[in-house]
Formats: C-alpha cells, structure tokens, sequence
C-alpha cells in the first residue's frame, strides 16, 4: 500500500474544498442550462429551444436609429442592437437574423426616419 503523507491529504482537502462552491454554484443556476442534443449550453437568462434556435424565453433587447429612409433607420436600429448584445453575451448571441419576437417602430418623414426595435437573441 502506498504512503501518504500529511502533505497529499492536504492538497486532496483544497482540491476538494474548491469544487464543492463549483458544484453549488452550478445546482444553483441549473435552470439556465438548455439541453441541446448531447450538448449542453449555459445561458445568461433562463431560454428555451425553439426550432434550431436557443432562445432567452422572456428577456428583450432594443436598438435605435435613424436614417433618410425607413430601410435605412431599420438598418441602423438593427446595427444597434447587434452591437450591444454582442457587448453583453458575445457574438453567438448577437445575429439579428437569428433572433426571436422582433418588433419595430418607425416614425418621421421622408429624410429623417427613426426607428426602434426589441428582439430576443438567439444563438
């Protein structure tokens, strides 16, 4: 039988030790977690597959702009929210294309449209 010091018992207890907050940590946020096939992704709100998508289930995000034309605000409105929901969850997230409910609002006349937008990302 091998010999064990107090030493290894000591590295085995701070192993040990740093994974129980991991574990908790990860039983504390198991609702986040989307089951994808064999995968599993976490995600930074509670979100739900839909079709080929991993969607967050009831958390939005908005973007503005304006432009000359309403195609043009819309661009810009879509620019805005891709930008900052790449900031806030990483590129997987901010494809518009691929996002969920989107609603926009234009308002103004020939030359200075603006519009405004919610969407839930998708990856």
């Amino acid at each position: 039988m091998p010999k064990y010091s107090n030493r290894h018992f000591l590295v085995i207890a701070a192993v040990a030790a740093l994974a129980i907050p991991t574990v908790a940590l990860a039983a504390k946020h198991a609702h986040r977690r989307v089951a994808i096939a064999p995968q599993v992704i976490d995600a930074p709100h509670d979100a739900r597959r839909e079709g080929n998508r991993v969607c967050f289930s009831d958390h939005f995000h908005y973007g503005s702009g304006g432009g000359q034309t309403t195609r043009a605000a819309q661009i810009s409105a879509v620019s805005s929210w891709s930008s900052f929901t790449e900031f806030e969850y990483g590129s997987a997230w901010s494809n518009f294309a691929k996002a969920s409910s989107k609603k926009f609002s234009c308002s103004g006349s020939a030359g200075a449209i603006e519009c405004s937008l919610e969407a839930r990302p998708c990856r």
